[in-house]
């Protein structure tokens, strides 16, 4: 009982994020590109502020549950397991070295001037999203496979 919980808790705190970053990836940053870049970056900024939270909250459980899951269990879905555990870890790892510190750039572009190379600094700031973006997605993927399998070695 303490194993389905703990992989429940998983498959949905990655999926939130999964979802989060998704929804991110293929509506918000087309939409920053079609709108002024003035608006972009005061959008940005504001949003920053609620993902600092949510975003956060969703990587830390999903960390700490896929890592539980993968103690709990042992064989091929502790395997898949830590291999999720990683993976998110990785998501945070991106986000935390590659996108905050964009985001601290963004800030402060929106309180004075972008720099002339901003469009290099946004497009960094998009390939890092598409990478925790799809790291997120591959642990949610690997936490669905361990779910729908039929005999789990724990």
């Amino acid at each position: 009982m303490r194993i389905r919980l703990t992989q429940g808790i998983a498959l949905l705190a990655t999926g939130a994020l999964a979802g989060a970053f998704g929804y991110g990836a293929a509506n918000l940053v087309p939409t920053f590109d079609a709108v002024p870049l003035e608006m972009r970056l005061s959008f940005h900024t504001e949003l920053m502020k609620m993902n600092g939270i949510t975003v956060q909250g969703a990587m830390g459980l999903s960390v700490l549950s896929a890592t539980a899951l993968a103690v709990m269990t042992r064989g091929r879905t502790r395997l898949l397991a830590s291999a999720a555990g990683l993976l998110v870890l990785a998501s945070f790892l991106i986000t935390r070295l590659g996108n905050v510190p964009i985001n601290g750039r963004i800030k402060e572009w929106a309180a004075t001037a972008a720099p002339v190379d901003h469009e290099q600094i946004l497009n960094r700031w998009e390939v890092f999203n598409y990478a925790r973006t799809g790291a997120a997605f591959a642990a949610f993927a690997l936490l669905i496979f361990l779910t729908l399998r039929r005999e789990h070695n724990e």
